[in-house]
């Protein structure tokens, strides 16, 4: 079983050796054919393997851990971004980001989960796994927001919320429970993107939204494969056959109408080109809110909360 996406991803991290190693030497027309052929299959064996990707192999680049987190984003899509810290109870908790910004020319306020790069950025941010407080600091940004008029864009990308014993001594449960329903009321438009992982209550937390969309190779479930494995088959080594069967993939997802929208990424994964994978979701919440924002708040809340009173419905039967 693979463990991290990178193992799968060894034929393409070899031929971009090669044609670094290549291009190191002088300009000639031999060097340079045989850059364009290495170039060729490199393109060629991306897209072989992200055409064939297992849900596992999907869950791994959802952790890849060169993929844009939502600070990434919002230095690529929105201007004038001022975060603001705390819940006024308790603390700050980094691994929610909040504030306010402006998109396109209007002002937009942004609450998302953020993972670290470095060790001492990992610890600082608590590996994107937020405790209470980040979970009341996002709600109190979300009234703010509703104060003032501004739409509200969640970013998920968390393993799940901390389960530790300060983090239920604090009231996790109860601080997603509260924000559930503060954002099924929520007087303005609310567009959530799943990033990456978008772990149980933990993501759902800041994902009730008029729009939920997904990336590509972004996953969303009730539990990682690996706690799955472990208690399904008291061992995590099964967490291959675990996401099989959880069904944590974009496609998956959109046909079982828990999201809206699937966003495409670039070729080998948002990782590839955080450039080209930025535009890409800028062009979309660009679209949604502009859909949004002619909708009246009443049908706005109406809409939003018949969407999630409808998910894991069974057909044929009746009310």
């Amino acid at each position: 079983m693979y463990r991290k996406a990178e193992d799968f991803e060894k034929p393409i991290a070899e031929l971009q050796v090669e044609i670094h190693e290549l291009g190191l030497f002088p300009a000639s027309p031999e060097r340079d054919a045989q850059l364009a052929e290495l170039e060729m299959r490199l393109d060629e064996t991306r897209r072989e393997i992200y055409g064939n990707l297992s849900r596992w192999q999907v869950t791994l680049v959802a952790r890849h851990p060169k993929r844009p987190y939502t600070l990434d984003y919002v230095e690529r899509l929105f201007n004038g971004f001022l975060e603001l810290h705390g819940d006024r109870q308790f603390g700050d908790d980094a691994a929610i980001v909040s504030g306010f910004a402006e998109f396109n020319g209007h002002p937009i306020c942004i609450i998302g989960q953020q993972k670290g790069r470095t060790t001492k950025s990992k610890l600082h941010r608590n590996f994107g796994m937020p405790h209470p407080e980040g979970y009341r600091k996002a709600r109190r940004v979300m009234k703010m927001a509703e104060k003032f008029g501004r739409p509200v864009f969640t970013f998920i990308d968390t393993p799940g919320a901390y389960p530790g014993a300060g983090a239920e001594a604090r009231g996790i449960a109860e601080a997603i429970a509260v924000n559930l329903r503060e954002m099924s009321m929520l007087r303005v438009p609310i567009i959530v993107t799943v990033i990456g992982e978008g772990g149980s209550g933990g993501a759902l937390g800041i994902g009730i939204g008029d729009r939920v969309n997904i990336l590509q190779y972004a996953t969303y479930s009730v539990i990682s494969p690996e706690s799955c494995s472990s208690i399904l088959w008291r061992d995590p080594d099964h967490a291959e056959e675990a996401a099989e069967a959880l069904k944590l993939t974009a496609p998956d997802l959109r046909e079982m109408g828990l999201v809206d929208e699937i966003i495409p990424e670039p070729e080998g994964g948002a990782h590839n080109d955080p450039e080209a994978m930025a535009s890409t979701l800028g062009a979309t919440l660009e679209r949604q809110l502009d859909e949004l924002l002619g909708v009246d708040v009443e049908v706005l809340i109406e809409k939003r909360y018949s969407k999630f009173r409808g998910i894991g419905a069974l057909s044929g039967l009746e009310e």
